[in-house]
């Protein structure tokens, strides 16, 4: 179990969040019902424990929350390990995401991408080709975004530097996302 600082650390850093990014956090709820009311769908991808909260969100839309519901189009681009390590091996590691968005995203989809420091140049050439193509661009990172926030219509950063702080916040923002969405489609 954490230290009772980490536990501190986490409710202060969850608090502000809520505090200062609330508002924002329901204008990317409301982004996401409106592109899959539209026939769009949601392009999520990070790095690391990024990647495996990317995936643990592109499930509970295309499965479920809590409640059996419609099944909603997303995709986590951290899956398909072909493509990855194809794409790894020919381009550059630099090109994993930008290269599956340009393959898969469409004007008006959602490019989700998860950093907790802002700075992954994967992660960065990922939003940068979904603003060339035309996608709404979404970013959760930590204290201030780091160069990442450039590239993201909307910017979800949690006020910390620390890692597992930061991760933590993001499963929190991503399942408020999940329920949010599931509630609007039922």
């Amino acid at each position: 179990m954490g230290s009772q600082h980490d536990a501190k650390e986490l409710s202060r850093c969850l608090g502000k969040f809520l505090e200062d990014r609330g508002p924002a956090l329901n204008k990317v709820l409301a982004v996401m019902i409106k592109a899959i009311r539209s026939g769009r769908k949601v392009l999520v991808f990070g790095n690391g424990g990024s990647a495996a909260e990317s995936q643990h969100f592109a499930a509970e839309l295309v499965n479920k929350f809590h409640r059996l519901g419609r099944a909603l189009p997303a995709i986590s681009l951290t899956t398909d390990t072909s493509a990855l390590t194809a794409i790894a091996n020919d381009l550059s590691f630099d090109r994993v995401f930008s290269r599956q968005v340009e393959a898969l995203g469409r004007a008006g989809d959602v490019a989700l991408a998860l950093s907790t420091s802002g700075r992954s140049p994967n992660i960065i050439e990922g939003l940068k080709a979904a603003r060339r193509n035309k996608l709404l661009t979404v970013a959760l990172t930590g204290k201030g975004g780091g160069p990442l926030a450039a590239w993201a219509n909307h910017v979800l950063d949690v006020d910390s530097t620390s890692t597992p702080r930061v991760q933590e916040v993001h499963l929190f923002i991503l399942h408020a996302l999940a329920e949010g969405l599931e509630n609007a489609f039922q």
